[in-house]
């Protein structure tokens, strides 16, 4: 073997090249060792997966289009039917006795609520005793004065007197016997009129309860304008309510309505429009409508607050959407439709309010989709979290 004869010289370059191969050999030895990179797919905003958990959480409905119904919203208080109440008057004057009823008390129609002993009664009583005796005069000196000019013993003249004063008494009669029906006697109901104690027993003319009462035992009243007591019935009741003139063309007298309370959430009571005002309020551009109400169990109060819906019902089919499956962000509204067994989008639609719990669909969602009806707050928190930070 012959050998190899480096000098000192060339001793720097072998180096070089050998650390130069070392190098080559390193460097995809360091590039095996590393592990690829790689980014985790990204969603398309908008788009959510539920799990399996979550998918039983959530309500779908599919849409159709149905003949729309509409729902007009009034709002009110409820007030006495003033067609079945009753305010009591003093017919004459006297003093009240025997006070039988308290504000709250059911009273029957034709029940006595109290008396009044008047004078007046007294007065009229007197009248029609004495009318009576002057007609009983009257008959007796027309039936002599008949008998003596059948037998030429008396004028033609003294007839005709007699005569005349026989209907004048009889007029007296009736006059007395109409003043005490008015008062609430009957002229008949006692052969002697002087009998008829002088007091007027005061009467309710409906059924209803007691709803005001302004007078008490002894009290002395005059016959003015002001009610001694107020009658209601209250098997039914009123709401006022305005309606804007907009919507004026869709209530006719006779329209059914809904009626519900804040004392009674669950409780729906019917209602029918009862009056539509001739004129609307130059302000507000409304009109008064009054709803008779039905109160079954009278558990209606006056005072109360009360929401009514008139159902309106239109001529053509339109597409409505469950209220609770939409939801407002940012000013704009949307749904979730469903797109796969666990896939959702969220999609912009433009909804008007509509009758029933639903709103009336103006586009964004057609009929066959799929959309949330129960779960929205669910969805709209997965994709928050998935959203990127």
């Amino acid at each position: 073997m012959t050998p190899i004869r480096c000098s000192l010289a060339t001793l720097p370059i072998a180096v070089a090249i050998l650390a130069a191969g070392a190098c080559r050999d390193a460097a995809p030895a360091a590039n095996a060792s590393a592990p690829p990179s790689s980014e985790a797919p990204r969603r398309t905003p908008g788009h959510v997966r539920l799990d399996t958990s979550q998918i039983g959480q959530v309500r779908i409905e599919e849409l159709s289009a149905h003949a729309a119904a509409d729902a007009i919203k009034v709002t009110g208080t409820f007030e006495f039917n003033a067609d079945r109440t009753a305010k009591l008057l003093a017919p004459v004057s006297g003093q009240v006795q025997n006070l039988a009823v308290n504000v709250g008390d059911t009273v029957k129609k034709n029940a006595v609520l109290f008396v009044l002993s008047s004078r007046e009664v007294a007065a009229a009583v007197a009248e029609r005793v004495n009318s009576q005796k002057d007609l009983e005069l009257a008959e007796k000196t027309f039936a002599m004065t008949t008998d003596l000019y059948q037998h030429q013993a008396a004028s033609r003249m003294a007839l005709q007197q007699s005569e005349a004063e026989l209907a004048k008494a009889r007029s007296k009669v009736t006059q007395a016997e109409e003043n005490l029906r008015v008062l609430g006697f009957d002229p008949h109901a006692d052969e002697d009129a002087s009998r008829v104690q002088p007091r007027i027993p005061v009467r309710t003319p409906i059924d209803g309860t007691v709803i005001e009462r302004t007078i008490t035992n002894g009290q002395f009243v005059g016959s003015e304008s002001t009610p001694l007591i107020t009658i209601a019935d209250l098997s039914s009741v009123w709401v006022q309510g305005d309606v804007f003139e907009r919507d004026l063309r869709h209530i006719a007298v006779g329209e059914k309505a809904d009626v519900i309370t804040a004392a009674y959430p669950d409780d729906r009571f019917v209602a029918e429009v009862s009056r539509i005002a001739s004129v609307v309020d130059a302000q507000t551009r409304t009109a008064k409508v009054r709803f008779l109400v039905a109160n079954p169990g009278e558990r209606l109060k006056p005072g109360m607050y009360a929401t009514i819906s008139v159902h309106v019902s239109s001529a053509h089919d339109a597409l409505t959407i469950p209220a609770s499956a939409v939801f407002v962000e940012n000013g704009r509204t949307f749904a979730y439709v469903q797109t796969g067994p666990q896939e959702f989008v969220r999609r912009s639609v433009q909804t008007v309010a509509s009758g029933s719990g639903r709103s009336r669909v103006l586009g964004g969602v057609a009929a066959g989709d799929r959309v949330v009806t129960d779960g929205v707050l669910l969805l709209r928190q997965v994709e928050a979290d998935a959203a990127p930070q």
